[in-house]
C-alpha cells in the first residue's frame, strides 16, 4: 500500500495516520485469519440428536423406478428424492439376494457372513415361537447374530424404543435383530400379529387397530389404474405375466373374504395397510416424543408381490410405484403433523433387486438359455453316490446355487469327497446358462475388487456354514422351474438397490452415482445420531451423505 502525505502535514499527523492504518490493517488481517476458523467451528457444531429415525425398506425396489417414473411422482418418493441424498448405485453386496438376508443387513451394517441370515428358508421360521392369535409357522430372530441400530441406541440411552411393521415376518423381525421390541407383521387372516418371542398377548392399540377390519373392506374390490391409461408406456397384455392368468387391468380381489385377505399381499393397498398400522403404533407408543432417539422400521412388501407376479417392466409395477409414492406422501404428511420434522431423519433402501422375465429379456434371440437346469447333474451324482454306499440324504444338498456337503457322510462310506466335488463342478460348468462354478475355499484368491460375484459369495457365507461349492447363473437367466419374475443371484440386477437419506444433517436434492452398499447405512445413521456401534461393522460411514 502506498501512503501519500501532503507536504503541509505535520510529523505528528503523519505518525497518527500511520498508527491508524496499521491498526486497520491488523484488524483486516485478524478477520481474514479468523474467518476460516469460525466457519470450521460452525461446521463442527454437532447437530441435535434426532428424536425419531424412520427406516423404510421397500421390498424389491430398484433404482430404475426413480428414473422411469420420477416425473410422475407427487408424494413421498418425490419429497424424499428432492429433499434428500439418493444413491442410485447402491448394492446389497452379497450373493444370496433374498428378503431375509437383505433385511438383516439394513440396520446391522453387516453382511450375511456375520449376521448368520443367509437365505429365506433358514431365516426367521421358528416353530418353537408360534404366532399370537393366528395360524402359520412361528417366527423369531433366533438365527440372527450380533446387534443393530436399536441396540446401539439403547446402549447410549435405555429409554430408546423401536416399532417395526411389515407385511412379512422376516421384513419386520430382521431390521431389529434380536432385540425384543414391538415387532408386528400381517397374518393371512387379515390381522397384524407377532410371535411369542416378543410377547404373550397383542398390545391394546394393535387389538383396536385389527378390530377396525381395514383389509376386509377391500373384499371384492378391484385394483384399477391410478392415472389415465395413456400415461403408461407399458403394454397391458403380456401373457408371460402372472402365469398367463389375470394379467390385464383391472385386478379384482376375490368376493370371498378369506380368499381376499390371502390375496392382499399382491395388491398395492397392502402398503397402505402397513403404513396405517405403523402410524397407529407410532401414536400409541408416542415414538419420537421421548427424551431418547426412537426407531420406526417399516418394510413395504407390495412391490415384491406385484413384481414377482407381473415383472419389473410391467404396467402393474408402474402403477404400484405411483401408488407407493402417494401412500408414502400421505404417511409423511401425517407424521409431520404430529411430530416436528426437524427432529426426524429418514432412510430408505431395498432388500434386493429383481431381474426381468427371461422370455422378455431374450425375446428374439434364437437358442437363448432362459433357465438353468442342474437337476440332471444332481440326480446322476446322487445315483453314483448311492451305488458307492454314501447316505445321500446327508451327503449333498443344493439350494439357490449353494452346494452343501456333509464330510462325515463321505467318510462313513470311505469315498473321497474332494474328487466327487471336482467331478460335480466340471459337470455343472457344462450346463447351459451357468456362468461359473467356484469352490468356496478358492473364493478368497479372487480379485474381490473387480470380481463382484466372488466378493458377494464371500460376503454371503459364514465360515461355519457347510457350503463347499457355489454355482452362479448368467445374468438374466433363472433357475429351472421358476415361472415368476425373481431375484436371488449374485448378479448386479439382483443386488442393485437405491439408498437414500433425508432430514436434518443430510444433503438435500442430491443424486450420487458412486457405488455404495446397504451395510454402509447403519454406520452412517449411527454417526449422524452420535452413537457407537457395539461391534465391528462391514459398512463404513458415507461422509458425502452429509450436508455440505
Amino acid at each position: 500500500m502506498t501512503l501519500t502525505v501532503p507536504r503541509t502535514a505535520s510529523l505528528h499527523a503523519l505518525h497518527t495516520t500511520s498508527r491508524r492504518l496499521a491498526a486497520a490493517g491488523a484488524m483486516t488481517l485478524l478477520a481474514a485469519c479468523l474467518a476460516p476458523l469460525a466457519a470450521q467451528a460452525s461446521r463442527a457444531a454437532p447437530l441435535p440428536r434426532p428424536k425419531l429415525v424412520v427406516f423404510f425398506t421397500i421390498d424389491q425396489m430398484i433404482p430404475d423406478y426413480f428414473v422411469r417414473y420420477g416425473r410422475q411422482f407427487t408424494g413421498g418418493l418425490r419429497r424424499l428424492q428432492q429433499g434428500g441424498v439418493l444413491y442410485v448405485d447402491g448394492y446389497q453386496d452379497h450373493a444370496t439376494t433374498e428378503t431375509a438376508p437383505g433385511h438383516a443387513s439394513t440396520m446391522s451394517g453387516r453382511f450375511p457372513r456375520h449376521t448368520g441370515i443367509v437365505r429365506n428358508n433358514a431365516g426367521v421360521n421358528d416353530r418353537t415361537h408360534p404366532m399370537i392369535g393366528s395360524s402359520g409357522v412361528g417366527a423369531s430372530p433366533f438365527r440372527f447374530r450380533g446387534t443393530t441400530l436399536i441396540d446401539w441406541l439403547m446402549a447410549a440411552d435405555p429409554r430408546s424404543r423401536a416399532l417395526s411393521v411389515s407385511r412379512k415376518d422376516r421384513g419386520a423381525i430382521l431390521p431389529i435383530g434380536r432385540s425384543k421390541q414391538a415387532v408386528f407383521w400381517y397374518g393371512l387372516d387379515g390381522r397384524f400379529t407377532t410371535s411369542t418371542w416378543y410377547a404373550d398377548t397383542l398390545p391394546t392399540w394393535l387389538e383396536r387397530f385389527n378390530a377396525r377390519r381395514l383389509p376386509q373392506q377391500f373384499t371384492g374390490t378391484s385394483w384399477t389404474l391410478l392415472r389415465d391409461a395413456t400415461q403408461y408406456v407399458e403394454k397391458d397384455s403380456v401373457p408371460v405375466e402372472s402365469d398367463g392368468r389375470n394379467f390385464m387391468f383391472p385386478h379384482a380381489l376375490p368376493a370371498d373374504t378369506a380368499l381376499a385377505l390371502r390375496a392382499m399381499p399382491d395388491d398395492p393397498r397392502m402398503d397402505w395397510l402397513t403404513l396405517q398400522a405403523a402410524m397407529a403404533g407410532l401414536d400409541a407408543m408416542a415414538l419420537g416424543k421421548g427424551p431418547a432417539t426412537d426407531v420406526l422400521a417399516i418394510s413395504l412388501s407390495a412391490t415384491d408381490g406385484i413384481g414377482h407376479r407381473y415383472g419389473p417392466d410391467s404396467r402393474e409395477i408402474h402403477d404400484q410405484i405411483l401408488r407407493l409414492d402417494r401412500y408414502m406422501g400421505e404417511f409423511l404428511d401425517s407424521l409431520y403433523t404430529v411430530r416436528d420434522s426437524s427432529s426426524i431423519i429418514i432412510a430408505l433402501t431395498a432388500d434386493h433387486g429383481v431381474q426381468p422375465f427371461p422370455e422378455l429379456h431374450f425375446a428374439g434371440q434364437r437358442d437363448a438359455t432362459l433357465r438353468v437346469n442342474v437337476n440332471p447333474v444332481l440326480s446322476q451324482a446322487m445315483r453314483a453316490l448311492a451305488a458307492r454306499g454314501v447316505d445321500t440324504t446327508r451327503a449333498l444338498d443344493f439350494d439357490y446355487g449353494m452346494v452343501f456337503a456333509d464330510s462325515m457322510a463321505f467318510q462313513a462310506a470311505n469315498v473321497p469327497m474332494d474328487s466327487v466335488l471336482t467331478s460335480l463342478a466340471a459337470a455343472f460348468r457344462r450346463v447351459p446358462g451357468v456362468a461359473r462354478v467356484d469352490m468356496v475355499r478358492d473364493l478368497a484368491k479372487a480379485d474381490t475388487v473387480r470380481d463382484a460375484v466372488a466378493r458377494r459369495w464371500i460376503h454371503a457365507l459364514p465360515p461355519t456354514l457347510n457350503v463347499v461349492m457355489v454355482v452362479s447363473p448368467k445374468p438374466f437367466v433363472y433357475w429351472a422351474g421358476v415361472t415368476y419374475a425373481t431375484h436371488g443371484s449374485p448378479n448386479d440386477r439382483d443386488a442393485r438397490v437405491p439408498i437414500l437419506f433425508y432430514g436434518p444433517g443430510f444433503a438435500r436434492g442430491v443424486t450420487r452415482t458412486r457405488s455404495v452398499r446397504v451395510v454402509d447405512m447403519a454406520p452412517t445413521l449411527a454417526k449422524r445420531i452420535g452413537v457407537t456401534p457395539a461391534e465391528r461393522l462391514d459398512g463404513v460411514v458415507l461422509r458425502d451423505a452429509g450436508r455440505p
